[in-house]
């Protein structure tokens, strides 16, 4: 068996906010599970503004942030523990105002393994 980190995908994911739709930040691939490490938000605009942040699955929607304060020129890490993710998660996001926000994610997708 192939040892687990030798086939584990290290990952960013980018993203310029620039409307304030429900925007899909990642989705977890099929037969994957996914640690995200950090989620960073930074304010480029010298405006203070909000994000959310929510986790779907199917038509169910989990709020991790509504209307996180991200200040002026500033960058919030927004988590302190890694978020775990399975088959199917979606990440999304939503910024307050357009065109004021940039998020990077870090993460790592780690195949899921059967055991006979």
């Amino acid at each position: 068996m192939a040892n687990v980190l030798s086939v584990s995908r290290y990952k960013n994911v980018k993203l310029d906010l620039t409307t304030t739709n429900v925007t899909t930040l990642y989705t977890c691939p099929n037969l994957m599970t996914t640690f995200v490490s950090s989620i960073l938000v930074s304010e480029d605009s010298a405006n203070a503004d909000t994000i959310t942040l929510t986790v779907t699955n199917g038509s169910d929607v989990f709020s991790i942030y509504k209307d996180k304060a991200v200040g002026s020129k500033g960058t919030v890490e927004l988590l302190t523990n890694d978020l775990i993710l399975v088959s199917g998660d979606i990440l999304k996001v939503t910024a307050g105002t357009a065109n004021r926000l940039h998020v990077i994610t870090s993460l790592v997708e780690v195949p899921k393994t059967t055991t006979a």
